[in-house]
């Protein structure tokens, strides 16, 4: 009972680390100055209002102001290859997943007959009651 819950419980952990290790996300974050105003995953995080509006009506006169706000974006990627290829482990290696393999599978082979070693001998004769003997009574 308690085998096959760990061992669903085991497959479903490696299931979700190998999704895990495959998807690739981005998470963005909008700075105003130096202080985190917002972070989105999947998605373009929100802005403070505070970035400066280009006026294209006077360009002869303009000031150019610089930006306080800034947005960085992180990339995850996740791996893109899972299957790895057979030829390209060394020959120790090789080995060892050969050796692994055959005495994993030869491990949990059943035997025929239930053997049991102590079949054969004949428990000791009960010469005395040795319970009543150490029994002690308070009066």
């Amino acid at each position: 009972m308690i085998f096959k819950l760990l061992h669903k419980t085991l497959a479903v952990g490696l299931a979700l680390l190998v999704l895990i290790s495959t998807v690739s996300f981005t998470i963005n974050s909008h700075y105003c100055g130096d202080t985190l105003v917002d972070t989105a995953i999947f998605k373009e995080a929100q802005a403070c209002g505070m970035e400066l509006q280009s006026n294209s009506a006077s360009s002869e006169c303009s000031i150019m102001k610089k930006n306080c706000c800034s947005n960085e974006k992180l990339l995850i990627e996740g791996q893109d290859e899972l299957k790895i290829s057979f030829d390209k482990l060394s020959i120790d290696q090789q080995f060892f997943i050969a050796s692994f393999v055959s005495s994993y599978i030869n491990l949990f082979e059943g035997l025929e007959e239930n053997v049991t070693s102590f079949q054969e001998y004949e428990p000791p004769p009960v010469i005395r009651q040795i319970y009543k003997i150490d029994e002690t009574y308070l009066i």
